[in-house]
C-alpha cells in the first residue's frame, strides 16, 4: 500500500467521520464550552486535511495555510479561555 492509498482509503474517511462527529457535537452541545471546544476539533480536523491535500498533490505550500489556520485556531481558543476565566470572577 502506497502513501497515496494509505491517504485516500484510511486517513481521510477517518477525518470524514470525525468531522460529523464533532459537528454532531457542535450541534447537540448542552453549553458554550462545547461548542467551542467543537469549532476548535474542526478546525484541527481541518488542518488534517489540508495536510493530505498537500501530501497527495504534492504542494508543500499548503502546509502553511495549514499552520496559520492552527494558529487562529489556538488563538480563538485563549481568547474564549480569557472570556470565560474574566467572567467567572
Amino acid at each position: 500500500m502506497t502513501l497515496h492509498e494509505f491517504i485516500n482509503y484510511i486517513i481521510i474517511p477517518i477525518l470524514s467521520l470525525s468531522v460529523l462527529l464533532i459537528l454532531w457535537r457542535f450541534i447537540k452541545g448542552p453549553s458554550i464550552v462545547d461548542r467551542v471546544i467543537a469549532l476548535d476539533l474542526i478546525i484541527t480536523t481541518g488542518v488534517g486535511f489540508i495536510a493530505a491535500y498537500s501530501i497527495l498533490t504534492n504542494r508543500p505550500s499548503f502546509l502553511d495555510v495549514a499552520m496559520i489556520l492552527a494558529l487562529i485556531a489556538f488563538l480563538g481558543t485563549v481568547a474564549f479561555s480569557y472570556y470565560i476565566q474574566k467572567r467567572n470572577k
